[in-house]
């Protein structure tokens, strides 16, 4: 026998039927075990986030986004548990709802919206994470009239003050939340933000700061605004020690996206 033999090959997993080289590739031959895995990774960061914070776990609700994750993909994701899918691009989010139409899922938007595209986001979103101006909440306020339905809705205030991100100016914030109540079909649920892309927390917590003082004033002009949408792959374990609500994480539980800005965030764990 030769010593210096190593071990055997280990055989290749199986692919599952249905996936292109292009989805192997991006998502590994069973992306349904991948996602199980990354969930459960996932899941005990946001435990152990809490723990730390001397919060409750059901104090925090993980929103998976599935922005550029093709439909017959999800299908995989939703037998892997997921059955909350948030999508930046409401046209995309249309095409993919129509294709997976049997299955339960609720449909979140944390894109900017523009006002002409409302028309097809109060067809089926339960929750809309990108609110940013009166005159949006009025057209979405009017479809939803025309729909019979009603909207959960997050603020989106700019905590960052740069001019490449949309959302309330956060001196903004108190009028607009003062005139939220000529549109009864909208339920205020909280603010969002988006912080600063770095991998420097010390930069990146003041944003959550922010936000969560703002929350804490316009929770006494309106109730309903104790939420608060914040943290995302790379720092949403900051953002749960900040008082984060919701996290919208992707590519921890998905994997880097095949976009220009397609990347786990500085730092991250891949």
């Amino acid at each position: 026998m030769n010593g210096n033999a190593g071990p055997p090959d280990q055989p290749s997993p199986a692919t599952r039927p249905g996936l292109s080289d292009e989805d192997v590739q991006r998502f590994g031959p069973d992306p349904l075990a991948r996602f199980r895995d990354n969930l459960a990774l996932v899941e005990a960061r946001i435990a152990a986030a809490c723990a730390r914070a001397g919060r409750a776990r059901d104090e925090v609700r993980l929103l998976p986004i599935t922005k550029t994750v093709p439909a017959h993909v999800l299908r995989l994701a939703h037998e892997a548990g997921i059955r909350t899918f948030g999508e930046n691009k409401i046209q995309e989010a249309a095409t993919k709802r129509e294709a997976l139409a049997e299955l339960e899922i609720d449909w979140c938007i944390v894109g900017h919206l523009q006002t002409n595209k409302v028309k097809y986001l109060t067809r089926f979103a339960r929750e809309f994470h990108a609110l940013d101006s009166l005159r949006l909440a009025d057209a979405l306020n009017r479809r939803l009239e025309r729909e019979d339905r009603f909207l959960d809705v997050y603020i989106q205030v700019n905590t960052t003050g740069e001019a490449s991100k949309f959302g309330l100016h956060p001196d903004a914030l108190l009028p607009f939340v003062d005139g939220l109540g000529q549109f009864p079909r909208l339920r205020p649920r909280g603010l969002m933000t988006l912080a600063l892309f770095s991998s420097d927390m010390a930069r990146v917590r003041p944003c959550f700061t922010l936000l969560r003082n703002l929350r804490d004033r316009a929770v006494t002009v309106h109730p309903g605004l104790t939420g608060l949408s914040m943290g995302m792959t790379g720092d949403f374990e900051a953002a749960i020690e900040e008082g984060a609500t919701v996290v919208r994480v992707g590519q921890a539980i998905f994997g880097k996206r095949p976009t220009p800005d397609g990347h786990y965030w500085p730092g991250a764990a891949v």
